[in-house]
């Protein structure tokens, strides 16, 4: 799974067209059903990653890697989009922070497919699970964010969810911990890029490209290459896996110029949704009481943190709107200005 921040989003104040009408209600529910695309084929991502063995998670994580770049690189030929190279390379701060993130990411994939290829999907959607909350956790130990009191009660409810499974599993739920850290990073260091999807995909896949190569010839030179050894079927999924990373970035793209920022962070709980119940009921694997309870948990602290960003969005728009209507008021000619009360 690659998380791409959005570009940019239409919020209702926003929502206008060059005409001065409202954007046509189609835009709205394409970019819904864009977003479902997006996180649906995320969610539903464990079901490939099976269909690639015998090869071993490095190796599919290398291939990832490889044909990626090959359908960006393909894309951005088809848009003629490649001003943003030049830019990029004047700029070694911005550079050396997508390196950065490719590293991280690297970590994130390898990890993600190895747990799913070992029968650990469920405690690799737990990782996505909580990885809002260490995002937040992040904001305040990094950036000095200041949460308010439902903010704090749900890491709280996180930090008890991770004691249980801790207790449950006899052990902490490292893969879960690695993913969701590792995640929040990259989200971290790619609000501080501000670069296109595409383009940052495009980006670190340029960097990740020759390690990879390099390795997967490696294998070739030692016999242990999958790729062409098990048929041509199997060599045509290891190249799907450009296709897998790039579809789901550009449908998030889509949805997120058509569709407010808090409905995209709504969406974004389809696939660990997908990822749980296919864990369970398609892989099978067990759910004892106490990994339940963590989950329980889990799904609590994610309730009243999506309850608190409603709330905190709709006292936005109103207090907009209230500005907005006294902006106006304050134009019309012969209206008495009364100063604001102060609290």
């Amino acid at each position: 799974m690659t998380a791409c921040p959005a570009r940019r989003y239409l919020s209702p104040r926003h929502a206008w067209g060059r005409a001065g009408g409202p954007v046509k209600d189609t835009e709205q529910r394409a970019g819904l059903l864009y977003g479902i695309g997006a996180y649906g084929m995320w969610g539903l991502v464990p079901l490939f990653w099976p269909l690639l063995k015998p090869a071993g998670a490095v190796e599919i994580l290398a291939h990832r890697m490889v044909w990626s770049l090959a359908v960006v690189g393909i894309a951005l030929l088809a848009l003629r989009r490649w001003g943003w190279i030049r830019e990029l390379l004047r700029e070694p701060r911005k550079l050396g922070l997508l390196t950065i993130a490719a590293a991280v990411i690297t970590v994130n994939w390898g990890l993600y497919i190895w747990a799913v290829n070992s029968g650990q999907v469920v405690e690799s959607s737990l990782g996505y699970f909580i990885n809002p909350l260490v995002t937040i956790a992040m904001g305040v130990l990094l950036l000095n964010e200041r949460l308010r009191p439902a903010q704090w009660a749900a890491v709280g409810i996180g930090f008890a969810a991770v004691v249980v499974l801790t207790i449950g599993y006899g052990r902490p739920p490292w893969i879960s911990l690695v993913l969701a850290f590792s995640f929040a990073v990259y989200g971290l260091i790619k609000k501080k890029t501000n670069i296109g999807g595409l383009e940052s995909l495009a980006a670190e896949t340029a960097v990740q490209f020759l390690p990879a190569l390099a390795y997967l010839l490696w294998l070739g030179s030692q016999g242990t290459l999958s790729f062409g050894a098990e048929g041509t079927g199997h060599a045509a999924l290891l190249a799907a896996t450009g296709l897998v990373t790039a579809v789901p970035l550009v449908c998030f793209g889509a949805a997120a110029i058509r569709v407010p920022l808090s409905t995209l962070g709504l969406l974004q709980y389809l696939a660990p949704v997908f990822q749980f119940a296919l864990g369970v009921v398609y892989f099978h694997e067990a759910m004892p009481a106490e990994r339940w309870a963590g989950f329980s948990l889990v799904w609590l602290a994610l309730t009243v943190l999506t309850w608190d960003a409603l709330r905190t969005a709709r006292r936005t728009r109103a207090e907009a709107a209230r500005l907005a209507r006294a902006a106006r008021a304050a134009d019309v000619p012969g209206t008495v200005k009364h100063p604001e009360p102060t609290v």
